[in-house]
């Protein structure tokens, strides 16, 4: 350990090596020979020490962080992505400097991997933190711009230059600083206005901001770009929910016919008929759903009222019941989930607005 600490990796290395030999079930051994081999970039031989450490302590949660960073260094995106989200449930040390390392690289990993919704909590959980490097706003702006580009843009570029103000735009929205967000996405706006998504991220940041009409309007500027027709149809249907319902229905017609094989599509349409009144269509429509998102609670919630106000007791307790075993399963209050649903607040996620595949 003395010539670890004297940070004489090189002479430590052999010497770990050695121990490891003579008692290979070490896993503080491993560690230190995963991190002394991190620390001097050798992030191959890094990873095979690291693995050691969770096979030996499955509940090593900053040996998994550590190795995800190693395999995202290594290119291995999708192992690295899958331990890294694994570090997070077992619990990775207190350390500030590592928490934002592995943050960052989970926003990319996720960012490249198509999860922009998911891509975008770890940049802002950075931002609300004060960890607002260039790099940070640069991978908030790729992932609300929904680019999987591997490699950023350079400032001197278009796209550098718009992935920079939506990131900033972005940051500030996390810190739900909105005036001076707004001011920030309207300049990106103005310089660069049929950029694909510029409407799009400027709209999911007014909806944060409870400017529905705002974020509206800015939805209805990305459809007409024609860039993606989906996505704003499901986000103006969602933000109209329980708004002005009859005036998001029509957009959640148009997203149904443009894409019948996408279950959340049916579940807003569905929301909204109920909300409007059209009781025995919107049966129809959550009955569609209910088969494609059959673990999500929030669909038998609104069947079982739906059931109920067609006359169909039976269905409706049914309903409920499936209701009640989902959210039992998700442990939260049945009361609160409710309530939530009731509130009109419908989050267009990932698992949500992806096009299925053909």
């Amino acid at each position: 350990m003395a010539a670890l600490n004297a940070e004489k990796l090189d002479e430590a290395i052999p010497l770990f090596r050695k121990a490891l030999v003579l008692n290979p079930r070490w896993t503080e051994g491993w560690w230190s020979l995963g991190t002394t081999y991190y620390d001097q970039d050798r992030y191959a031989e890094a990873a095979l020490a690291l693995k050691k450490v969770v096979a030996l302590d499955p509940k090593q949660g900053t040996a998994r962080a550590l190795l995800g960073l190693c395999e995202f260094e290594l290119g291995d995106d999708a192992a690295a992505l899958r331990d890294i989200e694994a570090s997070k449930d077992l619990g990775v040390a207190v350390d500030p400097q590592l928490r934002d390392v592995v943050l960052y690289h989970e926003g990319v990993l996720l960012q490249r991997a198509g999860r922009f919704v998911a891509a975008e909590k770890p940049f802002a959980s950075m931002c609300v933190s004060g960890a607002r490097s260039e790099d940070v706003i640069r991978g908030f702006g790729m992932a609300a711009l929904r680019m999987r580009d591997r490699t950023i843009a350079p400032p001197s570029t278009e796209a550098g230059r718009v992935v920079e103000l939506v990131g900033r735009g972005s940051c500030l929205a996390a810190r739900k600083d909105f005036e001076q967000a707004r001011t920030v996405f309207s300049s990106a706006e103005e310089s660069y206005p049929h950029f694909p998504y510029i409407h799009y991220a400027f709209g999911r940041v007014l909806n944060d901001a409870q400017d529905t009409a705002g974020a509206v309007a800015e939805f209805k500027h990305e459809l007409d770009e024609g860039h993606d027709r989906l996505l704003p149809l499901l986000q103006i249907a969602a933000a109209e929910y329980k708004v002005d319902s009859a005036a998001g229905l029509p957009y959640a017609e148009q997203a149904v016919k443009l894409t019948p094989e996408m279950p959340f599509a049916h579940f807003l349409l569905g929301l909204l008929l109920q909300s409007t009144g059209a009781y025995e269509r919107a049966v129809t429509e959550l009955e569609i759903a209910s088969k494609g998102l059959s673990q999500d609670k929030r669909v038998f919630w609104a069947l079982g009222v739906a059931y109920n106000q067609v006359g169909r007791p039976e269905d409706a307790a049914r309903a409920r019941a499936e209701f009640a075993r989902l959210n039992k399963a998700s442990q939260q209050d049945a009361a609160a989930a409710a309530a939530a649903e009731g509130a009109g607040q419908i989050e267009i996620t990932d698992a949500m607005d992806a096009k299925p595949k053909p």
